[in-house]
């Protein structure tokens, strides 16, 4: 199957939350100037509404993705604590 690369490293947030092994999610991805829906595939089950990291693309608009925090946002956090 043709790998995706463009959407390997992108965020998106899950539509419909994954199953872990049991099935997968849906997720949302800003991707080539627009926005695009891929079925999810985790380890372990995440929720609807989560922000996750797309890993690996498994073609025919597949891919497997972790749960993901923005680094920076714990920055901003800390700058808040500062002040």
């Amino acid at each position: 199957m043709v790998q995706d690369e463009a959407v390997i490293g992108c965020t998106g947030e899950l539509l419909v939350g994954t199953r872990g092994a049991v099935g997968p999610g849906e997720i949302l991805v800003r991707v080539r100037g627009g926005t695009e829906t891929f079925f999810a595939w985790s380890q372990e089950p995440l929720p609807t509404g989560a922000t996750v990291l797309v890993v690996e693309s498994r073609g025919c608009r597949a891919v497997d993705v972790i749960k993901w925090a923005d680094p920076l946002d714990e920055l901003g956090d800390g700058l808040a604590d500062a002040g």
